[in-house]
């Protein structure tokens, strides 16, 4: 490598820190990507597309472009399964890295998933073709490109190590893990990503009647998670919409406290899913399995009445949470996290900019965020970093 070339580590290997990789590399920065996982694209990368007779702006294709990206991109090295174990800066940052047991996003041993059912085989193999690189002709992690214990130096550090999804086994009132017929959106994410459609895990048939329940992790006092997620809302409308697309005869129920707005055509696409799905201003307060399999479902109707309902599937849009291992990294690299546990940004009107010089926070590292405001920020994590790799003496 040019002795003048400049060098920047990302990490994490989600929708953000690839942005971030591609963007500085495109401008001649040398860029390594260290990502704990056996794969590339993180979360946003098992997200199927929700297209239905035209593009529904969900983002799924924009991860597949960015990972094709990076892949085929010789200025950008990748380290999967490893981990950062420690840092050091003395003029250019030091990393010591280490490879680890290697779990996917969902914090599944991805060693456990080649064993279990073919979703999570698929969560192993990275569920992207553009992944294949980084297996052998079984369809194995290949050996000689995942991490590997070793030092790495360089000018600037983007930190772009995403999200963890809330999980919805703290809300012991759905009964999640349970119930076979109730499953969170990753899992409806994943179904519809490995199989191209969806159907019910008891018994493998299409749902006739779906309910979607909002804000599972997120606005929750008695969590205290205060913060909404931003995501759910336009995630569990495009997947209804692209269900009704694909399944006319589908009965789909949205439960909610309040429908966020988001994006420039969001209240308009908003009014045609109110023609199409069924919309219920209430949170469900209790679920109970039927001798078929069904989940029987209480709540309050539009004039304060308890009532019930009956559905094939529940499918609870779960929050974005702080990652698991922001604690640890704010100890290795000396920043700090915000009240809610997320990573916190110096400057109110530079929200990419961190306390520590020549650090930066890209994506839901920084807070929640959806796929397209992910790379948003990711960009200008990109440009501060060259701006400052390129003024540094």
């Amino acid at each position: 490598m040019d002795k003048k070339q400049k060098k920047v580590i990302v990490i994490g290997g989600g929708i953000a820190g690839l942005t971030a990789a591609w963007e500085m590399a495109r401008k001649n920065i040398a860029v390594d990507i260290v990502e704990k996982a056996d794969f590339l694209g993180g979360h946003a990368i098992q997200y199927s597309c929700k297209a239905t007779d035209e593009c529904r702006q969900c983002g799924a294709c924009s991860v597949e472009a960015m990972l094709k990206n990076v892949v085929n991109e010789p200025l950008i090295t990748v380290h999967l399964g490893t981990q950062v174990e420690k840092v050091n800066q003395n003029g250019q940052f030091e990393i010591s890295l280490k490879a680890g047991d290697i779990t996917n996003p969902n914090g599944e041993k991805c060693a456990d998933a080649y064993e279990t059912d073919p979703i999570g085989c698929a969560a192993a193999r990275g569920y992207s073709r553009h992944n294949a690189m980084f297996y052998d002709a079984k369809g194995q992690l290949d050996p000689e490109k995942t991490g590997k214990t070793e030092n790495l130096a360089a000018d600037a550090i983007i930190l772009a190590s995403g999200f963890q999804p809330f999980p919805a086994e703290k809300k012991p009132t759905y009964n999640y893990g349970i119930f076979d017929n109730v499953i969170t959106g990753m899992d409806l994410e994943r179904c519809k990503r490995v199989h191209g459609g969806l159907f019910c895990p008891s018994d493998k048939r299409v749902p006739e009647k779906v309910a979607f329940i909002q804000c599972v992790g997120s606005r929750d006092e008695r969590l205290g998670n205060l913060w909404c997620s931003q995501a759910c809302c336009p995630y569990a409308l495009r997947s209804a919409e692209a269900l009704k697309y694909k399944y006319p005869d589908m009965d789909i129920t949205i439960f909610y406290m309040d429908i966020q707005n988001t994006g420039k055509d969001y209240s308009v696409f908003y009014e045609k899913c109110r023609e199409n799905l069924n919309f219920i201003r209430t949170i469900p307060v209790d679920m109970y399995k039927t001798e078929d399999d069904k989940i029987q479902t209480r709540f309050m109707d539009d004039e304060g009445k308890p009532t019930e309902d009956i559905f094939d599937l529940v499918v609870l849009s779960i929050g974005i949470t702080p990652g698991a291992d922001n604690k640890q990294l704010t100890e290795i690299l000396g920043l700090e996290l915000d009240e809610d546990g997320f990573f916190q940004a110096s400057d109110i009107l530079s929200p990419t900019l961190t306390v520590k010089e020549g650090i930066f926070i890209a994506g839901t590292a920084q807070g929640p965020k959806t796929i397209d405001v992910s790379m948003a920020h990711a960009g200008q994590a990109a440009r501060e970093a060259i701006r400052f790799v390129r003024e540094a003496k």
